[in-house]
């Protein structure tokens, strides 16, 4: 059975047990926005800016422990986003990005509102990918939900081109990918407390983000 990219896109969220997402409309993800219309267990938060959005995805993460997520088109869209990225990134905050992109015949053509979202971004989000295929869609959002939250959390930054989200793929299943606990073990933790005890005047940074 074949689905379409954006609504594989959408049932990728729903795994990630994604409630709600913050967004400006733009046309370039138009495909998205109809599957969501269609979808009411996931919450369309609409917001006139994309900075506003975007801190409202970093609220959203900071409030629950889980990645907010940000959808924005391309260009100006997403460059109005990017000090909510930036922020993320400075705070250890998991963000998902979504950014619409300009139909893949015309990328590197100086299409309208086309940007290199890796060279824009890749100093300040733990990953930045486009999806030139649709069945590389739901290997490319469970990586990036994992990214996001694993390790130092922060954000990525997800590109979809317009045409590509029109595209039908296979539907061969949703495998979320989960951070593992901590291993840390009762002698690491007592030599940690022994650290601190001796530290003239230690710090110390607890919390997610």
């Amino acid at each position: 059975m074949t689905i379409r990219a954006a609504d594989l896109l959408v049932e990728c969220l729903i795994a990630h047990r994604v409630k709600r997402v913050y967004c400006v409309p733009g046309e370039s993800y138009l495909s998205v926005l109809d599957s969501l219309h269609d979808q009411p267990s996931v919450d369309v938060v609409t917001c006139r800016h994309e900075g506003g959005a975007g801190f409202m995805a970093l609220g959203h993460a900071r409030l629950t422990g889980t990645p907010g997520v940000l959808m924005v088109s391309r260009g100006p869209g997403c460059m109005n986003a990017a000090i909510a990225i930036h922020s993320a990134q400075q705070d250890a905050c998991p963000l998902v990005v979504l950014v619409g992109q300009a139909e893949r015949e015309n990328l590197q053509r100086e299409a309208f509102q086309h940007i290199h979202y890796e060279r824009m971004f890749s100093d300040m989000a733990k990953w930045v990918v486009e999806v030139e295929h649709a069945n590389q869609l739901a290997d490319v959002l469970c990586t990036a939900f994992y990214l996001a939250q694993s390790g130092t959390p922060g954000p990525v930054v997800i590109s979809l081109p317009e045409d590509m989200l029109e595209d039908h793929c296979p539907n061969t299943g949703i495998f979320p990918r989960h951070s593992q606990p901590s291993t840390i073990s009762n002698h690491d933790s007592s030599a940690i407390v022994q650290a601190i005890a001796h530290a003239e005047r230690p710090l110390i940074i607890a919390g997610d983000c």
